[in-house]
């Protein structure tokens, strides 16, 4: 049977997701159907940064929870998938929080910069810009990335070998290969 084409968007939205407290700045700039849940709208944040998707997360609109409500946890959280990106945002400036991985607490500002007409022949979502790599995943929040990097820039650092040992043997902060994240996203 014949896959159905997908069907083409109403509204695209461009959010710059911005990875708060990281200096200097980590950011990805990506366009969205406006009607995606905030299930998707996770998974795309999580390609777009370069994430792994192995904590938990949420999204927050002033004090409303929203992400994967859990039975053993006191946190009143709205359920994402009943939730469309266009059920909180509707006009451009208005942002939403993101957190990940709630140990290390990775905060994200998910900012609505504009909303667009879908271009034809153009998949969504795809990512437009962005700037520095994706921290590694448990390297202990912001605070602790700035001590990793500093660590792997300096041979004579104590955790030196051990860090580029556990990172791989390289790790370049300002990459960011916008191909390759919307090979990711497609």
């Amino acid at each position: 049977m014949p896959r159905k084409a997908a069907a083409v968007p109403s509204r695209i939205y461009q959010l710059k997701i911005s990875l708060k407290d990281s200096k200097p700045p980590i950011w990805r700039r990506v366009e969205v159907a406006d009607n995606v849940t905030l299930a998707t709208l996770h998974m795309i944040i999580q390609t777009a940064m370069g994430w792994t998707d192995s904590h938990l997360h949420m999204f927050s609109v002033g004090r409303v929870a929203y992400g994967v409500p859990n039975p053993n946890y006191d946190e009143d959280v709205r359920d994402e998938r009943r939730f469309k990106l266009n059920d909180l945002l509707t006009a451009p400036r208005q942002k939403l929080s993101y957190e990940y991985d709630f140990g290390d607490s990775w905060t994200h500002e998910v900012l609505l910069e504009k909303l667009l007409a879908p271009e034809p022949g153009v998949s969504y979502p795809r990512c437009t810009a962005g700037k520095r790599a994706c921290p590694p995943e448990d390297c202990g929040g912001v605070w602790g990335y700035a001590n990793f990097l500093e660590a792997i820039s300096d041979p004579e650092h104590p955790e030196h070998e051990d860090l580029l040992e556990w990172i791989g043997g390289e790790f370049d902060p300002e990459e960011f290969d916008l191909a390759a994240v919307n090979e990711m996203l497609r």
